[in-house]
């Protein structure tokens, strides 16, 4: 099992009105993703407005992270211009049980 962040970048003409329209989609399917779910959230501008989002993940190995990344709602409704799966190290401040 390894740590992987599916890092996604908002559409910057319709990711804000399409986010708003598949949240619940969206938080829906990640509380689905169980244990594998390790931190997400939005990233921000300045004024608190998202523009993409972080998701941990812990898996098998990348093929199998960029297949949950793929499942996303968000994903599905054209909220992101671009998704990228990366494997991921924690490396200070690690919660223990958590694969390095």
């Amino acid at each position: 099992m390894g740590l992987y962040a599916i890092i996604c970048t908002d559409d910057p003409h319709h990711g804000l009105k399409r986010r708003k329209a598949a949240r619940a989609q969206h938080l829906a399917w990640l509380d689905g993703l169980g244990d594998a779910l390790v931190m997400a959230g939005p990233f921000t501008d300045e004024a608190g407005t998202p523009t993409g989002s972080l998701i941990v993940i812990t898996t098998g190995s990348l093929k199998e992270a960029e297949a949950i990344a793929a499942q996303d709602p968000y994903g599905h409704n054209g909220v992101f211009e671009k998704v990228e799966v990366r494997p991921w190290k924690w490396l200070l401040k690690r919660p223990d049980g958590l694969p390095e």
